[in-house]
């Protein structure tokens, strides 16, 4: 499986979206092929305000917030490099989806666009006291869900606090590709390459939206799809292919 055949089947289902606003408008879709402009790299508070830990991957400089503006509406999508990028939409859509940045400037605009089309409203990351409020909310959520174990792939330390918190660490285990080995929250984090475990113990998966831009979320789909798992993501990044290929997803503080 290509690294990048879910994205790739993102883009096909967004210009499909966009021919159906368009014949319901009355437009073409030359009349969207409006400029896009992205800013590779926010500054920290722009993207997450100020946060009461400073234990967020954004925050040490292990990945960087993209920001799309289309027509005025804007997108996000995290991402590990930074760019920046001017441009209509139609040369967002010619762009290759062989790196991160390349992908991070489609996913941001999709984002974008499909929340001035008014067919998503939570393309902008929580910030200030949001994650913590946003975890506090996940405890009870997760309470509600059928599942003995759970999986975040991805480190969000304040989710995991929180899913540690409601579950116990023995039942919850972590993957990511950066913070593999560390210990949070007693949990030991495994490597997000390695993910098969937490597919086999684990009942529900949480998975960050990133792995859309990072090229991980073949393999994991893929993973989940063998062993009958379900899988939930979180973030803002995945906010308009989730709307577009009815993945499930969980973001209480986004706006």
């Amino acid at each position: 499986m290509s690294r990048t055949d879910i994205l790739e089947q993102v883009k096909v289902r967004f210009v499909g979206e966009l021919k159906s606003w368009c014949q319901e408008e009355g437009l073409s879709l030359e009349d969207l092929n409006d400029e896009v402009v992205v800013s590779g790299k926010l500054s920290a508070e722009d993207a997450i305000g100020r946060p009461e830990r400073d234990d967020f991957p954004l925050l040490r400089g292990k990945e960087v917030m993209m920001q799309a503006i289309y027509r005025g509406s804007p997108g996000q999508a995290f991402t590990p490099g930074s760019g920046d990028f001017r441009g209509t939409l139609g040369e967002v859509l010619s762009l290759p989806l062989d790196g991160c940045f390349q992908r991070a400037v489609l996913v941001s605009t999709i984002n974008a666009v499909l929340r001035y089309l008014g067919l998503v409203d939570d393309t902008i990351h929580c910030k200030d006291e949001g994650p913590e409020i946003c975890a506090s909310h996940l405890g009870d959520w997760i309470q509600k869900q059928d599942a003995d174990r759970i999986g975040l792939v991805g480190l969000q330390p304040a989710l995991l606090e929180s899913l540690v918190a409601s579950m116990g660490p023995e039942n919850v285990m972590v993957s990511d590709l950066m913070y593999a080995g560390e210990v949070r929250s007693g949990v030991r984090i495994v490597y997000g390459m390695e993910s098969l475990k937490l597919f086999e113990e684990c009942q529900l998966i949480l998975v960050t939206g990133s792995t859309l831009v990072n090229g991980t979320i073949d393999d994991v789909l893929k993973l989940a799809d063998e062993h009958q798992k379900r899988v939930v993501f979180y973030g803002t990044t995945i906010s308009g292919a989730a709307r577009l290929m009815e993945f499930e997803k969980w973001c209480f503080c986004s706006t």
